[in-house]
């Protein structure tokens, strides 16, 4: 694994070269690392001075990791495992059939129900049904979402040209310049005081595009507790995963 060093601190790092982007890209996730992605013409010495410039930001993410003492258990998805939606445990279900199958999941009866072929192994669960779950999340958690903003879009009289769940590895939300808004789809596992407020973070800027005192005056006008949901999210963010 590559390193580098600032100050008396070693930083070790993942490297990927991706040809579709365009600068360097620098994630830092609490079971991952930090995570590089650069296009392939980047060279050592410029990818160096990045590194560097970024090390301030990179080490302040890894101390608000130390305030979480229960690193999160990387999900093994088989039978009686627990999975947060809406901040509530639902456990799942795997059942396993002599057919050859795709695998498939519903939920019902509050639980999540996998449907598999019994020729695949346990250890291959999580990669084939992983996938699965973030699917389901992004269309159950887009219905869910689309229910918040039509309860707050009237009481702070804006509405996003478009509002989206999706991938995000760095951000819990978004704000485009055309007004769409896009939502990280892990925080459908939080509580839905949590959810608002990261909707509602992400609907202030359309009213103001950078966190200005106004900004949060306005976030407090509408949700005067903002501030410990913020907290919260700080926290418990990194634990909200499969």
């Amino acid at each position: 694994m590559p390193e580098y060093k600032y100050g008396n601190t070693i930083i070790e790092y993942t490297l990927e070269h991706k040809p579709d982007v365009k600068d360097i890209i620098i994630s830092v996730d609490w079971i991952d690392g930090v995570n590089v992605v650069t296009p392939p013409s980047i060279d050592d010495k410029k990818l160096q001075e990045v590194l560097q410039k970024k090390s301030p930001w990179i080490l302040s993410k890894w101390y608000e990791f130390e305030e979480i003492t229960v690193p999160p258990k990387r999900k093994e998805f088989v039978s009686g495992e627990k999975f947060l939606y809406i901040g509530r445990f639902y456990r799942l279900k795997v059942e396993k059939t002599n057919m050859e199958i795709v695998p498939s999941l519903v939920f019902k009866q509050n639980r999540f129900h996998v449907t598999v072929s019994s020729e695949l192994k346990n250890d291959e669960l999580p990669a084939q049904l992983k996938p699965l779950f973030m699917n389901w999340y992004l269309q159950y958690g887009q219905a869910k979402l689309n229910e918040r903003l039509r309860i707050y879009s009237p009481k702070m009289g804006v509405s996003p040209g478009k509002l989206q769940l999706k991938d995000q590895k760095m951000r819990w939300g978004s704000c485009a310049a055309d007004k769409s808004i896009y939502i990280n789809w892990r925080i459908m596992m939080a509580p839905m005081k949590i959810i608002d407020y990261v909707l509602v973070h992400e609907m202030v800027h359309l009213k103001y595009p950078n966190h200005s005192a106004e900004f949060w005056q306005y976030v407090r006008s509408i949700l005067p507790d903002y501030d410990e949901r913020k907290e919260w999210l700080r926290i418990n963010g990194p634990t909200l995963t499969l």
